[in-house]
């Protein structure tokens, strides 16, 4: 099976099966996909006829309305359960990170802030993919820091080695340069300030695990204790998620 799923438009619309997670059980394939914004998609091209050959029936949507009204979102198409999910509240712009500045504990401690503002829309999350009844698409706009934040907790919760979920995680840098490129492309004659824009290495992600786990014990603990997600939801997540 492809992790990686060629798009002409989208550049980072990953498979997340094949990790192996609680008793030996595994992610399965075309179950879930993580991507950049969906919002790229025209009906009538390659693109478009590709991704509905995902079968893909629930599409969450991780970024604020406002970025929506810019940019777009999927298409519609029958069948589709559609949810606008913004669990980021404090925007920032990438672009002007002090350049001084750690950026992985920068990065991380973003996170961490999209952790504890977030929690209605994060166990909203966890809730819509428990119920879907088919394949389930998260994404953000790069498909990068909030959609590798529920990526991250989906595989924590599945049981997936950490290790995984870190490697999974940095998947995202192969597409760096072309988020750098139409960054440019879209804003000419402004600099970039910020040399780690569109980086996505493990060192954030381990960062943001470790002090969400010093702070709640594990991920189960976090999603238990702060978003109130209880049990059953997350048995039924593990259930909708792996196979075997």
């Amino acid at each position: 099976m492809r992790r990686h799923i060629a798009f002409e438009r989208l550049y980072n619309f990953r498979d997340l099966g094949g990790y192996r997670g609680d008793g030996g059980r595994t992610v399965g394939w075309e179950r879930l996909y993580r991507s950049d914004s969906l919002g790229k998609l025209v009906p009538g091209t390659a693109d478009w006829d590709r991704f509905l050959g995902l079968g893909v029936t629930t599409v969450i949507d991780l970024r604020y309305p406002w970025e929506i009204e810019r940019r777009g979102r999927v298409p519609h198409y029958d069948g589709l359960d559609y949810h606008n999910l913004s669990i980021e509240h404090r925007p920032y712009d990438q672009a002007e990170i002090d350049p001084g500045a750690d950026p992985w504990r920068y990065l991380a401690g973003k996170f961490a802030e999209v952790a504890e503002d977030g929690v209605k829309e994060l166990a909203a999350v966890l809730e819509v993919v428990a119920a879907a009844e088919g394949p389930v698409a998260f994404h953000c706009a790069a498909g990068k820091d909030r959609t590798g934040m529920v990526a991250a907790l989906l595989l924590s919760l599945a049981g997936v080695d950490e290790a995984d979920i870190l490697a999974d995680f940095a998947l995202t840098e192969l597409a760096t340069d072309r988020f750098v490129a139409d960054w440019r492309a879209d804003n000419p004659g402004r600099e970039l300030r910020w040399p780690g824009y569109g980086r996505a290495p493990a060192d954030v992600m381990r960062h943001f695990l470790t002090d969400l786990t010093g702070r709640y014990g594990s991920v189960q603990g976090y999603v238990g204790d702060r978003l109130g997600v209880g049990d059953e939801v997350t048995a039924r997540l593990r259930e909708r998620i792996l196979q075997g």
